[in-house]
C-alpha cells in the first residue's frame, strides 16, 4: 500500500549532521544545514571553496568509513558515486538515520522540498522526490505572490495569537479563517498596522482592552 509521506519542520539547532560528498551539490546542502542551525561535517577527498573555507564546517578530508553515519542525528549523501551512495544508505537504515541522497529518492528516507521563505514564513513544495525542477517552478510561483506584507501578517497573526491564548486558553479557533483574508492584506500593505491588528482581535473575538503581555 502506498504511503503518503509525512511532512515535518526539523529543529535542527546545535544537533550533528553529516554530509557524504564536497561538490557544489553537497555544498548547497551544506549551506542550507548551517543556516538550520545544525552542526555539519562534511567527509569527502575533496571539497570545493564554499565548503573548505567555511570555518563553521567540520571537514574530514577522506572517504566515507563505512558506519560513521551513526554518530549523526541526520545525513545527506551528495557523492554522485552510486557505490558510495548505496553504502552510506545502507548504514543510514540500519542505524535508523535519516538520510537524504541527492538525486536518488529510492534511496532516501526523507526528502526535500523546495521552499519560499520570508522571515519566519516557510512555503513548502514537494513532489515526493519524482521532480525537484517542478517543485522549484512552483516554488518561483509562489514567490512571486508572496510579499512583505505577508509576514507582516504572519507577525500580527503571532501578536494575536498569543493574546487569544491568553484570553480563552486555547489560541485554536474556527474564526480564523474569515480573520485572515484579503481585506487584512489591504490594511497591511496600506500601511495601516494598527487598523490590521484591530480587524484580527475583532475576528476571534477579542474586542476589549489588549490583555497584559499582548504586543503592541
Amino acid at each position: 500500500m502506498n504511503a503518503t509521506p509525512y511532512p515535518v519542520n526539523l529543529d535542527l539547532r546545535g544537533r550533528r549532521a553529516l554530509v557524504v560528498g564536497g561538490g557544489s551539490v553537497a555544498a548547497r546542502k551544506v549551506a542550507d544545514l548551517l543556516a538550520s542551525g545544525a552542526q555539519v561535517t562534511v567527509v569527502a577527498p575533496e571539497a570545493v571553496d564554499e565548503i573548505a573555507d567555511d570555518h563553521r564546517v567540520r571537514w574530514h578530508q577522506r572517504p566515507y568509513r563505512r558506519g560513521e553515519v551513526t554518530a549523526y542525528r541526520l545525513v545527506v549523501t551528495a557523492t554522485g558515486h552510486e557505490a558510495v551512495d548505496q553504502q552510506v544508505y545502507w548504514d543510514a537504515e540500519a542505524a535508523d538515520v535519516w538520510l537524504n541522497s541527492a538525486d536518488d529518492p529510492a534511496h532516501c528516507s526523507f526528502t526535500l522540498p523546495a521552499v519560499s521563505r520570508r522571515d519566519d514564513l516557510q512555503v513548502a513544495v514537494s513532489t515526493n522526490g519524482r521532480s525537484p525542477a517542478v517543485a522549484a517552478w512552483l516554488r518561483r510561483t509562489i514567490d512571486s505572490a508572496i510579499g512583505p506584507e505577508h509576514g507582516t501578517v504572519l507577525a500580527l497573526a503571532t501578536e494575536v495569537r498569543a493574546e487569544l491564548r491568553e484570553s480563552t486558553g486555547t489560541s485554536e479557533s474556527p474564526a480564523w479563517a474569515n480573520a485572515l483574508d484579503d481585506d487584512l492584506l489591504d490594511l497591511v500593505r496600506a500601511g495601516d498596522r494598527d487598523g490590521a491588528r484591530a480587524r484580527l482581535r475583532t475576528a476571534l473575538g477579542l474586542d476589549g482592552p489588549l490583555v497584559d503581555g499582548a504586543s503592541r
